[in-house]
């Protein structure tokens, strides 16, 4: 909580945040490299290079402004915050830096806007949040038994194409200990260093079901060929092979479908967002194999469309999985008045795909009677929490 001193001038923000939030963001990312060169091997330079962090941060920003009395609303985003950061190391002692560049970031956008009196009740908000932030991620990190940063040496021991563009590597631990424990929807960062001394760190969902003596992940090539947006990728696919050893961190992420219900669910998910879905549906169908599970994806065409193995696996062991293709090229993109009927006023529905995708699927089901309290999705890269503003 804030103080009511503070309140009135973060309520005031709004709309000075809705008309030069890209601007601050912008140039807080800008002095805070400059400043501290060494976060560029924390922080997704590939999505600082297409834009989309800066664009993601504005509106978290902005939103945090519009929600700051709705903790309710606030609270989910807060969670995937916390596992983000903690998958990629974010420590107590970067909150600090952040909150340097982030107000001086706001007294260069703004000029004599920002009076002393909005510096301190954006001050005093940054800090509250931090904290929450910091708490939380040091109760996650102790969960996990995991120090910030730390990561595992995992073994290649298979790789399999899955589509024109998706590889899944299967992983085994290079140390010999036990695979770590996970949710199915969950994800993997691995920490790749280049010959130029850069160090980037790439998150990958987990695509197959836990308690085996493996991990799996599926890894898409990127357009941005040697380019920040699909460095990490693109050198995975050129460069990782059986035998090859990956750094990874332990499992995070907020993003976890119930797979352990008899209770219907609905899976819908577009491009390679396919792979925590396939994670999901590979728990179910060895636990609650009569579930009744409607599973839709959609792809370019059947050659972009990954996992259709593990599908097909899943098929065979589950009478009651129903399953719906959408190709570009054929039937077209994903519509809900294509898919099979269910109870939508009570049935859960879990979407990850690209931005495109989560938002006109997001309202087409609302449009079609799925309320909002049972939609959860999974963006991958910053989420645009255009539903919070």
């Amino acid at each position: 909580m804030i103080s009511a001193a503070a309140r009135p001038y973060i309520d005031a923000s709004v709309p000075v945040l809705r008309e030069h939030g890209l601007s601050i963001t912008r140039t807080f990312y800008k002095n805070m490299f400059a400043a501290h060169p060494e976060l560029t091997r924390i922080f997704n330079m590939g999505n600082q290079a297409n834009g989309s962090q800066q664009q993601s941060l504005a509106m978290a920003v902005f939103a945090y402004a519009a929600n700051i009395g709705n903790p309710g609303a606030l609270g989910p985003v807060v969670e995937r915050i916390v596992h983000k950061h903690v998958s990629v190391g974010i420590e107590a002692k970067h909150y600090p830096i952040v909150g340097e560049h982030l107000l001086g970031a706001i007294r260069e956008v703004l000029g004599e806007a920002a009076t002393p009196e909005l510096i301190a009740a954006w001050a005093e908000a940054y800090g509250a949040l931090a904290k929450l932030l910091i708490d939380t991620e040091a109760a996650l990190y102790g969960s996990a038994q995991v120090a910030p940063g730390q990561t595992r040496p995992f073994r290649v021991s298979a790789v399999r194409k899955e589509a024109a563009d998706v590889i899944s590597l299967r992983l085994v631990p290079a140390d010999g200990q036990p695979v770590p424990a996970f949710k199915p929807g969950q994800y993997v960062s691995v920490a790749v260093d280049f010959a130029d001394g850069s160090r980037q760190l790439r998150q990958y969902s987990l695509s197959d079901a836990p308690d085996q003596d493996s991990l799996r992940i599926s890894v898409k090539r990127e357009h941005g060929g040697a380019q920040p947006d699909g460095q990490v990728s693109n050198w995975i696919h050129d460069n990782v092979a059986e035998g090859s050893v990956l750094e990874l961190v332990h499992p995070f992420g907020d993003f976890t479908p119930d797979s352990e219900s008899a209770e219907p669910i609905v899976l819908l998910s577009a491009g390679v967002g396919i792979t925590p879905m396939i994670s999901v549906l590979n728990r179910i169908a060895a636990v609650q194999p009569q579930r009744h599970v409607i599973f839709a994806h959609a792809a370019r065409d059947a050659a972009h469309h990954a996992h259709q193995a593990d599908v097909a696996a899943a098929q065979a062991r589950m009478p009651n999985l129903r399953v719906v293709n959408f190709y570009e090229d054929s039937n077209g993109r994903m519509d809900v008045a294509a898919l099979p009927h269910w109870p939508r006023s009570e049935t859960p529905v879990y979407l990850c795909g690209p931005v495109g995708f989560m938002r006109a699927q997001w309202q087409a089901l609302q449009a079609a009677g799925v309320p909002a309290s049972l939609l959860r999705r999974e963006v991958f890269g910053p989420e645009l929490l255009d539903h919070l503003l």
